[in-house]
């Protein structure tokens, strides 16, 4: 086997949110990595000799797959991360924000929640057989939320929101059937890390239970931890922090 085929390669989609940010802090500090590749709309301050940035918009199609076609003269990756994602407007856009009610419900609301958090990540799952390896184990990650299970919602609201990631769920549920024929090294995740300290959920961390709003340096650390433990076998996982089964 060849060094080229040793090499290990992170692609970290999002990078610009705090996950992925926290990510590519961490990958850095592992000297096992070879390279890293990030991907966001907004250019990277971060300067290292094993990253690389690029600047693209993920909800465009042609954009992901043009890089897709320049990522695979680099070669293949042993770990993607997709954290792409949006809540609410900020306080920019104060009319986006998660639904309460059925009237609050809208269909450009709805349109946006899909366009982030299932189009854009969709447009980076069907690259995965072109990206992973196809003689050694590749875990492709997607951030989701535990308010994408069906079975597990008790509370109702977050009508956009929830349906968007479930969405996604169902997608990386039936991608992994495809991809046991075609990649069957390739592992699916959908990770859900807990209410992270970030921009997206700042408007809403006064409802968190003491102990639950972690810092993303401790979410970054759980997820880097609970990889080598999801192996093929049930996969695709979607699990929590702390590595437990969620149902889909």
């Amino acid at each position: 086997m060849s060094s080229e085929q040793h090499k290990k390669r992170a692609l970290i989609i999002g990078s610009s949110g705090g996950m992925g940010a926290g990510l590519v802090t961490a990958l850095l500090a592992d000297k096992s990595i070879d390279s890293i590749h990030t991907v966001s709309r907004f250019d990277n301050a971060v300067t290292d000799l094993r990253l690389r940035h690029h600047t693209i918009n993920s909800v465009n199609d042609s954009e992901v797959t043009n890089l897709t076609e320049e990522l695979q003269r680099v070669g293949s990756f042993s770990l993607i991360v997709c954290c792409i994602g949006t809540l609410h407007g900020g306080e920019t856009d104060t009319s986006f924000s998660p639904e309460k009610r059925l009237e609050n419900l809208n269909p450009e609301s709805m349109l946006r929640y899909f366009q982030v958090n299932t189009i854009a990540p969709m447009n980076w799952l069907k690259q995965i057989v072109h990206l992973a390896p196809k003689h050694q184990n590749c875990t492709a990650v997607f951030i989701t939320a535990r308010v994408g299970s069906i079975e597990d919602n008790q509370l109702g609201g977050w009508y956009g929101y929830r349906a968007s990631k479930a969405a996604l769920n169902m997608l990386i549920k039936t991608a992994q059937i495809e991809l046991s024929r075609r990649s069957p090294n390739t592992i699916l995740v959908s990770y859900h890390p807990g209410t992270v300290d970030t921009d997206l959920s700042k408007p809403f961390q006064k409802n968190v239970a003491k102990g639950k709003l972690f810092s993303i340096e401790f979410a970054v650390k759980q997820l880097l931890q609970t990889l080598p433990s999801l192996t093929q076998d049930g996969a695709p996982h979607y699990v929590d922090w702390q590595g437990k089964p969620i149902p889909w």
